[in-house]
C-alpha cells in the first residue's frame, strides 16, 4: 500500500499544480503583460506614450469585442472562423445602406440584424444540421466575404453621414470613445458567463453534452444563443470599425479570427468546452495586442507578426491540452 501511495502521490501533485496554474491563468496573465510593458519601457521611450495606448487601445476593440463571444462558444464546445469576415460584411453593410440614404439608426439596427442572423445561420448548421463547427464556420467565412466584395467590387464604402464618426473619434478621459464600449461589452460579457443562471449552463453544455440534455438543458437552444450572441458582437464591431475609419472595408478583419482565437485559448478558453472565462479571453487579447505592440515599435516585418501569432496559438493549445491530461 505504502508503495502504490509513493508511486501515484507524484501523479497527484502534478495534477494538484496543474489545477492551481489554470485557476491562475487570469493573474499570470497580468504578470506577463506587466513584464512586457517593463520591458518595453526601457527599451522604448514612446512605448508608454498616451499616442501609443490610443493607438493600440483602437486596434484592440475589433478582437477584445470578437473575443467576448468566441468565450461564449469555446466553452459550450464550439468556435466560429467566420468572425474576421462578418465584421467585414457588416462593416460593408453599414456603410453601403447609409451611403443609399439609409439614416444613422436605422442602418446600424439592419446590421446588427443582419449579423445576429448570420450567427444563427451558424448554429443552424451546427446544431440542426449535425455540421461540424470547422466547416460550418469556413463555409460561412467564405461566403460572407465574397458577399461583401461582390457588394462593393472590392473598393471600400466612404462619405459616410459626420455624425456616424462621432462614436469612432472622439476620446473621453483621453482614450477613444470605442474602447469604453469594448470594456463595457467585457465586463458584461464576463459577469454574464459567470453569474446568468442562463449562460451557466454553457458550461455543462460544453463539459458533457449528454449529462446536460439529461438534467434538463436545452442544449440546442443554448449553442444557438451563443452563436446569435458571437454574430451579433462580430456586427457591433464591424459598426465601430466603420465609425472609426468612416468607410466599409470588404476586406477589414482578414485573419482576425486566429488572433481572437489565440487570445481566447491563452486566456484559458479550452477547445474541449467546459472551461474559459470572459475576462481571462480579453487579457489574451491584450497580451497579443502588446506583442504586436512591441514587435511593431521594435519595426519587426508584419510577416513575422503573422508567424509569432500562429506560434502562439500553437502553444497555447499545446498547453491547454497538457493539463487536460494533466488533470485526468
Amino acid at each position: 500500500m505504502l508503495l502504490a501511495y509513493q508511486i501515484h502521490r507524484p501523479r497527484l501533485e502534478v495534477g494538484a499544480r496543474l489545477r492551481r496554474l489554470a485557476a491562475a491563468r487570469e493573474f499570470a496573465l497580468l504578470i506577463m503583460i506587466a513584464i512586457i510593458v517593463v520591458i518595453m519601457t526601457a527599451i522604448s521611450p514612446h512605448f508608454m506614450s498616451m499616442a501609443n495606448f490610443r493607438a493600440m487601445g483602437a486596434g484592440l476593440v475589433p478582437t477584445g469585442i470578437l473575443v467576448v463571444g468566441m468565450t461564449y462558444l469555446l466553452v459550450s464546445g464550439g468556435f466560429d472562423l467566420s468572425v474576421g469576415s462578418v465584421l467585414a460584411l457588416t462593416s460593408t453593410i453599414c456603410a453601403y445602406l447609409m451611403a443609399a440614404g439609409w439614416g444613422i439608426p436605422a442602418a446600424v439596427l439592419a446590421t446588427l440584424i443582419v449579423g445576429t442572423l448570420i450567427g444563427l445561420v451558424n448554429g443552424g448548421l451546427v446544431t440542426g444540421f449535425g455540421i461540424n463547427p470547422l466547416v460550418a464556420t469556413l463555409g460561412t467565412m467564405s461566403a460572407a466575404r465574397g458577399i461583401a466584395l461582390v457588394m462593393t467590387e472590392g473598393f471600400s464604402v466612404s462619405n459616410l453621414p459626420p455624425g456616424f464618426g462621432a462614436v469612432g473619434n472622439v476620446n473621453v478621459l483621453g482614450m477613444p470613445g470605442i474602447v469604453w464600449i469594448m470594456l463595457a461589452l467585457v465586463l458584461l460579457g464576463d459577469v454574464g458567463l459567470r453569474y446568468s443562471g442562463f449562460f451557466r449552463q454553457i458550461y455543462f453544455v460544453g463539459s458533457n453534452e449528454q449529462s446536460a440534455r439529461l438534467s434538463g438543458i436545452d442544449v440546442t437552444k443554448v449553442r444557438l444563443v451563443a452563436y446569435g450572441l458571437t454574430g451579433l458582437l462580430a456586427a457591433v464591431a464591424g459598426i465601430l470599425l466603420a465609425s472609426r475609419l468612416m468607410s466599409g472595408t470588404p476586406t477589414a478583419g482578414a485573419g482576425l479570427e486566429l488572433q481572437v482565437l489565440a487570445a481566447a485559448v491563452i486566456g484559458g478558453a479550452s477547445l474541449k468546452g467546459g472551461e474559459g472565462s470572459v475576462l481571462g479571453a480579453f487579457l489574451g487579447a491584450v497580451f497579443v495586442a502588446l506583442i504586436n505592440n512591441a514587435m511593431t515599435m521594435l519595426a519587426v516585418s508584419i510577416y513575422w507578426q503573422m508567424i509569432v501569432t500562429g506560434g502562439v496559438l500553437v502553444a497555447a493549445v499545446a498547453i491547454d491540452m497538457l493539463g487536460r491530461r494533466g488533470r485526468s
